[in-house]
């Protein structure tokens, strides 16, 4: 199974997966919109991967077979104030 990795032009570390390069013809418009235009990052053989770096290879797997793409985002930004907040706490 072989992957095409499109990166946002628009939301820093988000990321499309697709099945066939340029194939955008099963993520939803209003996705797309959102997304920005494509920019190629890379295209990635998934058969003999156990992992990826940022994503879970079996919900990439599953959501290329079951809707023909996945959207990668990144994990949300935790509040600087939770951080300072949490460390008062151990002093």
């Amino acid at each position: 199974m072989f992957c095409v990795i499109y990166r946002s032009p628009q939301r820093e570390q988000t990321y499309l997966y697709v099945e066939k390069k340029d194939d955008f013809s099963r993520v939803p418009e209003e996705l797309l919109r959102g997304f920005g235009k494509p920019q190629l990052a890379m295209v990635l053989s998934l058969d003999k991967r156990d992992k990826l770096a940022n994503a879970d290879i079996n919900k990439v797997k599953q959501g290329l077979s079951d809707h023909g793409f996945y959207l990668q985002i990144p994990p949300p930004v935790e509040s600087l104030l939770n951080i300072h907040l949490g460390q008062g706490k151990k002093d």
